[in-house]
């Protein structure tokens, strides 16, 4: 019996990135552009359809649809995927979408635009679980620094906890960085987005457009642009989830993912690593496992830390033909590259998993999901902007005119910096003595 994941697209960066991940996951899987089922006859399609289902809903016989709702507050975005290749792909009746934007305001996303379209967005995910015979859980695509996918997208994840408190709810969120950004008040957006995230997400893939901008850059592109950003972070994607909906000997389901890489509950944000990235447009890959090892060393192809860490867990997915004598023997020669600086009082644990069906142009593939203090730099980040901005109340005026009060902002930076806090105390060697 598959065990079901809905997703739930949210603002413009959350629906972009949607485009491109069910683009790639429905020709991993098989599926037209409409969604109807196509034999390859490669010796993979049985495969490509044993847990289709996780992420794919049946709509007919031979055509599935995407387990997924599609949310905006302005309409501009989803016209444009009802409107691209795959606009039949999607079912009509999960789009939902309001008239007004967010204004890059988290407030508004979160307290009252956001508000008004809680209750039909609430809708469409009751139906989608009602249509599930196990379901396991939710992903939310959405980024931290505007105000749809921030503000919004944190008021949809309370939703699920209140709603569904057995299912687990998993995030993939865009952190935003000062070289890429064109919105001043990103640091109290991100801020109060990391609050939320704290607090009612159960595993966070971290997604930080600063690391991003440099993997695009040492790829050769001068001026990166959002779209070679989401090309990385779509193959990331693509093989975190790939032992979800293909069949692999582990990490089969979210549950288990998120066991195995989350010890403390609020440290559950997790740095992603795959190799190979191609830009758009670029050649098939062909590369060898020495190659995919050197590749992941040291956090170089990782989209948030950049460098791991002391680590407490760490799971590398593998792709393509591989044996799992050949796995077992590359994660024992390169453990200390792949789980980082071993923390003292635990033993940290590598859980491979291998799924045969390739990634989209590459033979052979990797991403390393790790649990690690090197996110913690992230945080870091965003509380030194914060602080900068809010020190002299700029561009408050707003917020507390939608509604919020200040001591809102001051509870979201106690709780980053106690954040921080943790991921030094968690990593010390005699955690007894803190």
């Amino acid at each position: 019996m598959a065990r079901e994941i809905i997703c739930i697209h949210v603002g413009g960066c959350g629906l972009t990135l949607g485009l491109a991940f069910w683009d790639m996951l429905r020709d991993e899987h098989g599926l037209e552009s409409d969604g109807r089922f196509v034999a390859r006859g490669d010796g993979l399609d049985d495969e490509r359809r044993a847990k289709i289902e996780v992420f794919f809903r049946r709509a007919s016989a031979d055509r599935y649809v995407p387990r997924a709702a599609l949310v905006d507050l302005e309409p501009g975005t989803l016209d444009a995927i009802r409107s691209s290749p795959i606009g039949s792909l999607f079912r009509p009746d999960n789009f939902v979408l309001g008239q007004s934007g967010a204004g890059n305001n988290w407030a508004k996303g979160h307290y009252t635009e956001g508000a008004e379209l809680i209750d039909a967005v609430v809708d469409v995910v009751r139906r989608e679980v009602e249509a599930c015979d196990a379901p396991q859980g939710f992903i939310l695509f959405h980024a931290l620094g505007g105000g749809t996918g921030s503000g919004l997208g944190t008021l949809i994840l309370s939703k699920l906890r209140a709603g569904y408190p057995r299912l687990l709810r998993a995030t993939a969120s865009v952190f935003p960085s000062a070289k890429l950004s064109d919105v001043v008040v990103e640091p109290y957006n991100a801020l109060l987005s990391v609050h939320q995230l704290i607090e009612n997400a159960d595993l966070t893939l971290v997604l930080d457009n600063e690391a991003l901008f440099d993997l695009v850059r040492r790829a050769g592109v001068a001026t990166p642009r959002y779209s070679d950003l989401n090309a990385f972070i779509t193959q990331a994607l693509s093989g975190a989830t790939a032992s979800l909906r293909l069949p692999a000997h582990a990490n089969a389901d979210l549950r288990a993912l998120a066991t195995n890489l989350v010890p403390f509950p609020r440290l559950h944000f997790i740095d992603l690593a795959h190799a190979p990235l191609a830009l758009p447009g670029a050649r098939p890959v062909r590369s060898s496992l020495a190659r995919l090892s050197a590749q992941l060393a040291g956090g170089r192809c990782s989209l948030s830390a950049g460098t791991l860490g002391p680590t407490w867990a760490a799971t590398p997915i593998y792709r393509g033909a591989l044996t799992d004598a050949e796995i077992h023997d590359l994660v024992r020669d390169n453990q200390a590259s792949f789980a980082g600086p071993r923390i003292g009082w635990i033993s940290t644990g590598l859980t491979p998993s291998r799924v045969r069906p390739p990634a989209r142009r590459a033979n052979i593939s990797a991403t390393l999901l790790a649990n690690s203090q090197g996110v913690k730099g992230v945080f870091q980040r965003i509380g030194d902007q914060f602080t900068r901005l809010f020190k002299r109340k700029a561009f408050l005026h707003w917020y507390t005119g939608e509604g919020m009060d200040e001591m809102e902002f001051q509870e979201a930076d106690r709780n980053l910096r106690q954040l921080v806090s943790e991921y030094v105390q968690r990593a010390d060697p005699n955690p007894d003595e803190n």
